[in-house]
C-alpha cells in the first residue's frame, strides 16, 4: 500500500464513519457497544481496501442483515476507499461489561 493511501485513510476514519451506525434495539453505536472487533486497511482489486470484524448482540438478531448493510454502506462513504469487507463473527461472544465504552455501559445501567 502506498505512503499516500496510508495517510489518507486512518482507523479514525474507520471509527469515524462507523459510529453514526446504531443498533435500532439498544438505540446506541455499535462503536460504543463494542460490537465493531477490529478493522484493517490495504489493497483490494478496486484501491484501497478496508475491511472490518464485527459481532451482534446475539447471533438472533433480527437486525443483523440491516446492521451488516449500514456498516458496509459507512465504509463505502469513506474517500479512497474501493473495497469492502465486513466480516460476521460471534467469537468471543459479545458482553457489554468487557466490550461496550464507559457510557455505553452508564446508559445501559450496567455499574
Amino acid at each position: 500500500m502506498s505512503e499516500v493511501a496510508r495517510g489518507q485513510v486512518t482507523f479514525r476514519m474507520i471509527g469515524q464513519s462507523l459510529q453514526p451506525v446504531f443498533d435500532p434495539e439498544i438505540r446506541m453505536s455499535v462503536v460504543d457497544l463494542g460490537l465493531i472487533y477490529g478493522a484493517s486497511l490495504g489493497e483490494g482489486p478496486k484501491g484501497l481496501a478496508a475491511k472490518v470484524t464485527m459481532t451482534l448482540t446475539s447471533p438472533a438478531c433480527p437486525y443483523g442483515p440491516m446492521l451488516l448493510a449500514a456498516v458496509h454502506s459507512a465504509l463505502a462513504k469513506i474517500p479512497g476507499v474501493g473495497d469492502v469487507d465486513v466480516d460476521l463473527v460471534f467469537t468471543p461472544g459479545w458482553d457489554p461489561r468487557a466490550m461496550a465504552t464507559e457510557e455505553a455501559k452508564e446508559l445501559l445501567g450496567l455499574y
